[in-house]
């Protein structure tokens, strides 16, 4: 009995400078892992320019609190291996020479572009107006096509397919003259300046080329589309 009270204090000091100790290296452990990370996300940053009206937005992975990595003595050989793209999701490689670990951390690009957005549900056959568009930042990589900037290249154009409010208006969406649309004819030359009507034939964008039957001589001609509804041709 003596010798268990004895015994006892002795066991309890080595108890808590065990637990301090853990904690120590844990929390020393934990806080090496967040340089990692750190040095990942600078390395992919200084890499990337930000774009000009745009946004860029780097974020390294967590990673598992359970790696114990000692501190490294020496500067960190920092890399991207293989073909990897900057943009997107890339993994970066930190090797540390005196302690002989190393470590992928993958970090998460997004590159925000400011695009034309709409406000509100758009149906097909709605012709835009300025209170159906925003500027808004976009992700870049979620853009499947030509989308815009600026609303006014896009105010005066149909809606060929349906777009839910706060989607990017892109060019595959909308159309100045869509198919089987009736359109104004504008043919000019040789100082002569002939208006007509006729029938599209296919979708166009501004300054887009598409082709045009005209109504009387049922001629098929190619014109630049120049507006709502219109199409110039030069002869």
């Amino acid at each position: 009995m003596t010798n268990k009270a004895h015994f006892s204090p002795l066991l309890l000091i080595v108890g808590i400078f065990a637990i301090i100790f853990s904690t120590i290296v844990h929390g020393t452990s934990t806080n090496y892992l967040h340089t990692v990370q750190q040095t990942a996300e600078d390395f992919v940053t200084d890499s990337l320019s930000a774009p000009q009206n745009g946004e860029l937005q780097v974020t390294a992975t967590q990673l598992d609190s359970r790696l114990r990595l000692a501190e490294c003595t020496v500067p960190l050989n920092i890399s991207v291996p293989g073909k990897q793209s900057m943009t997107g999701n890339v993994t970066v490689l930190i090797n540390c020479p005196s302690e002989g670990w190393q470590v992928y951390v993958p970090v998460r690009v997004k590159l925000l572009l400011p695009r034309v957005v709409a406000t509100k549900p758009l149906p097909r056959g709605t012709v835009l107006s300025a209170s159906d568009l925003t500027i808004k930042l976009v992700e870049n990589r979620f853009q499947r096509s030509v989308s815009f900037e600026d609303p006014n290249q896009v105010i005066g154009s149909k809606v060929k397919r349906g777009v839910n409010m706060g989607d990017t208006i892109e060019g595959n969406d909308i159309c100045l003259v869509c198919r089987n649309d009736s359109v104004l004819i504008r043919a000019g030359g040789s100082g002569l300046n002939i208006v007509t009507n006729g029938t599209a034939l296919g979708d166009g964008a501004l300054g887009e080329q598409v082709r045009i039957q005209n109504n009387k001589s049922k001629r098929v001609v190619d014109g630049i589309v120049t507006g709502v509804g219109e199409v110039t041709v030069n002869f």
